[in-house]
Parts: C-alpha cells; sequence; structure tokens
C-alpha cells in the first residue's frame, strides 16, 4: 500500500513517531499496538505533555527554533544587562593574575622539562656584563 493512499490523519501520525524516535523504540520495547498510541495520539494531540518523554533532542530544536528569534533576543538582552553590572577593573585585576598564574605554571614546566634533559649550557658572554 503506498503512502499516498493513508488517510491524512495516519499520514499525519507517521509523521509524528518519525520525529518522535523515543516512541518507536518504547513501542517496540513494550509490544504494545501502535492502535494503542495512534489513540492516545488522536485524543491528546501531538502537544500534550505526555509526549514530551519521547520528544529526541532534534525534535526539541526544531521547536526552539520556532522560537529562536524571541530566545536570541531575550539571551542579548540579558548579556547587556550583565555587561553593564560587570566592574571592568575587577575583571582586569583578575585577567592580570590569571595571566601571572598562567606564566608560574610555564615556568614550573619549563623548569621541570630542564631537568629531565639535564643542566642547560651556559651562555658564553665575552665580555662578562650583566651576569646574574
Amino acid at each position: 500500500m503506498s503512502t499516498n493512499n493513508l488517510n491524512p490523519t495516519v499520514q499525519r501520525f507517521r509523521e509524528f513517531i518519525n520525529q518522535h524516535p523515543k516512541l518507536r523504540k518504547e513501542i517496540r520495547r513494550t509490544g504494545r499496538s501502535w492502535q494503542e498510541y495512534y489513540e492516545k495520539w488522536i485524543l491528546l494531540g501531538e502537544e500534550d505533555e505526555y509526549w514530551d518523554k519521547f520528544r529526541d533532542e532534534s525534535s526539541n530544536k526544531v521547536n526552539s527554533d520556532k522560537n529562536g528569534t524571541e530566545s536570541k533576543a531575550e539571551l542579548f538582552s540579558q548579556l547587556l544587562k550583565y555587561a553593564e553590572k560587570m566592574d571592568i577593573d575587577k575583571v582586569q585585576k583578575q585577567v592580570s593574575q590569571l595571566s601571572g598564574t598562567i606564566a608560574t605554571i610555564q615556568e614550573l614546566i619549563d623548569q621541570y622539562q630542564g631537568s629531565k634533559k639535564g643542566p642547560k649550557p651556559q651562555e658564553h658572554n665575552p665580555f662578562g656584563w650583566f651576569r646574574d
């Protein structure tokens, strides 16, 4: 039987099932009939909370894409509010502390790697200036 000859509601149910792979797995796992879920789908509708446990992340992304513009605008406004409250001097101080910490770690790594390779050869300074 061709899918074009199906009842339109059955065709929509098939599309719904294809959008909910967890539901297909549940039906196969439990051995329940497709008819049972079809009847629930007819009675409850696609947007009922019952189907939430069968939603796949990809179907959630489709729903979130519908509201994507609104959520992006909200996120942007929240970021602006956060940036307004931020103290730039504190951020600069934390960045410089982090930079100092990273430099210290790099020095320790260099010393550790140097001790594994043996002592470094002394640099020859013909004039003897600037010795440590």
